[in-house]
């Protein structure tokens, strides 16, 4: 009688121990309608109230703002990977690149 009670509560627990896999999203949230609006001779501070602050900052490159997103459903492998990178010459931007997809590996 204790084996079948042991055996059941055993499979009960081994059944009941799914694997749930959370969604991860990190980086800056890249919308397309504000994406749209990012345009070049925008001041530093216009982009980071629109995009916020840029995730990769370095004091070497204080002209180059790069914002990254990176979101990966638990439960599934189409990961989703984007980067946004903003060029200023003194405080405007002189150059956008949207879309840059990165390598999925």
């Amino acid at each position: 009688m204790k084996v079948k009670i042991t055996l059941v509560i055993l499979l009960h627990l081994f059944i009941s121990a799914c694997v749930y896999r959370m969604d991860i999203q990190q980086g800056n949230l890249l919308k397309l309608e504000t994406l749209d609006r990012v345009e070049v001779g925008m001041t530093k501070s216009q982009i980071k109230y629109l995009l916020g602050g840029p995730l990769v900052g370095t004091p070497f490159e204080e002209n180059r703002w790069d914002y990254i997103y990176y979101y990966q459903p638990g439960n599934k492998a189409d990961t989703q990977r984007y980067w946004l990178i903003v060029y200023f010459e003194g405080n405007r931007v002189i150059k956008i690149e949207k879309d840059v997809l990165t390598n999925p590996n």
